[in-house]
C-alpha cells in the first residue's frame, strides 16, 4: 500500500516524504508493554521518497542527503502529517532531519 502512497505524492525541492516507525505495543513474548515505555528515544521515520534538491540561484541542484529506504532520526516537533489512502505520512524539510540511522 505504502508504494501507491508514494506515487500519489512526489516531494518537491529538499523536502522528503516518511513513515514514522511505529513502536511495538508488545513483546515477542506478549507482554504488553505501557505507553510510558514505549517512547523511543529517537523519532525514526523510514525515507518513502525524496525531492530533487535544492535549487541555487544560478540554477544548480543541489541532491539531498538521504535515499529512499533510510531510517532517519527527525526533530520531534518537525514536518506536516499528511495522510493518504488511509496510511499516516511526515512530509519534512531536510534540515529537519537530524541524521541517518545505521542498523546492523
Amino acid at each position: 500500500m505504502a508504494g501507491r502512497a508514494i506515487k500519489q505524492l512526489i516531494p518537491l525541492a529538499d523536502r522528503v516524504l516518511v513513515k514514522k516507525v511505529k513502536i511495538p505495543e508488545k513483546t515477542i513474548g506478549g507482554i504488553l508493554i505501557p505507553e510510558s515505555a514505549q517512547k523511543s528515544p529517537l523519532n525514526e521515520a523510514e525515507v518513502c521518497a525524496v525531492g530533487p534538491g535544492l535549487r541555487s540561484k544560478e540554477g544548480q541542484i543541489f541532491p539531498l542527503s538521504v535515499k529512499v529506504g533510510d531510517v532517519v532520526a527527525l526533530s520531534e516537533y518537525g514536518g506536516q502529517t499528511i495522510k493518504i489512502n488511509n496510511e499516516e505520512f511526515t512530509l519534512v524539510h531536510e534540515g529537519d532531519i537530524l541524521g541517518i540511522i545505521k542498523k546492523d
